[in-house]
């Protein structure tokens, strides 16, 4: 049945023809939710085709690319309560949408739902599934699902309103685990983010992403992330394994004179997140240090 709670906002760069065959199946979902697709100023006739192939698509066609912070674009555009972000190479499975709005609905506590993502094209999940599945961080009582203090945009749903009063994704970040300075502030405001297994978005990674200029963006962000929002010891703790641990190449040299060079908009912005959180997050330093599915690579 048609689901009037959620909405879903698509955001894509110079990749037509994963976009057209996700519209394809994102249209077909029994919820017939409205969507919003966010086109990063694409080049390829991404907004043409767009328009021809799913006129009652609402297309917010940019002249930049402004990286995760189109999504904020797109979720001003809509009025239901709660908003599925879906990347241009994932799509949500029939009924999960509502599956996560019914959590919404039972717990207004939460402000986030993340799903299992499926690597197509074989149907195994991926690694950071585990992850979400065992997190550490511990969960009050009554909560639907284990809690997160990040997220993975593509494969999430939001609490609109919670979205927009913390500011939604910041946009010097553009993409690279732009996810985690809006996860903490989400969390210090009070909300809590979930993993729901049953919440299931399926991913066929695209054959033409950049997977150098997405490390180096990924790199410089988790360098921004720790001294904008942690405290110093973790933040010198995580930022010297990180550098001890990456390759040793052009990219990621590139990506740290990025985050030096970020350091003043990094110091004017810092805002230690409070103990609750920071207790969650030192729970997570171990794991996420020596995770298979948060290397750097490319």
């Amino acid at each position: 049945m048609a689901d009037p709670r959620v909405a879903v906002v698509v955001m894509t760069h110079n990749r037509v023809d994963e976009l057209l065959t996700t519209l394809a199946r994102l249209s077909r979902l029994p919820e017939e939710p409205p969507i919003v697709v966010v086109d990063n100023g694409s080049d390829d006739g991404t907004a043409k085709a767009v328009r021809a192939r799913f006129p009652a698509v609402e297309l917010v066609a940019l002249e930049a690319n402004v990286g995760a912070a189109a999504r904020n674009l797109g979720v001003a555009r809509v009025d239901q309560p709660y908003v599925a972000f879906c990347d241009d190479d994932t799509w949500w499975d029939p009924g999960s949408l509502s599956r996560a709005a019914d959590v919404f609905d039972a717990d207004g506590r939460v402000g986030v739902v993340t799903g299992t993502i499926v690597v197509e094209p074989g149907g195994e999940e991926d690694p950071v599934v585990d992850e979400l599945r065992h997190s550490p961080v511990p969960s009050p009582d009554g909560c639907p699902g284990p809690v997160l203090l990040s997220f993975l945009a593509g494969a999430s749903m939001v609490r609109a309103d919670a979205y927009r009063a913390a500011g939604g994704f910041e946009p010097r970040l553009q993409v690279g685990g732009e996810e985690a300075l809006l996860a903490v502030d989400l969390a210090a405001s009070g909300w809590l983010m979930v993993h729901i297994a049953e919440v299931v978005v399926h991913h066929l990674p695209s054959p033409t992403r950049d997977p150098h200029l997405r490390r180096r963006q990924g790199i410089r962000n988790a360098l921004w992330f720790f001294w904008l929002r942690r405290p110093a010891g973790a933040a010198l703790r995580r930022s010297s394994h990180l550098m001890a641990t990456m390759a040793r190449d052009r990219h990621s040299a590139a990506a740290v004179v990025a985050a030096v060079r970020g350091l003043p908009w990094v110091l004017r912005n810092r805002r230690v997140v409070p103990p609750d959180v920071e207790a969650g997050l030192r729970l997570l330093d171990e794991p996420q240090m020596h995770s298979r599915a948060r290397q750097y690579v490319s």
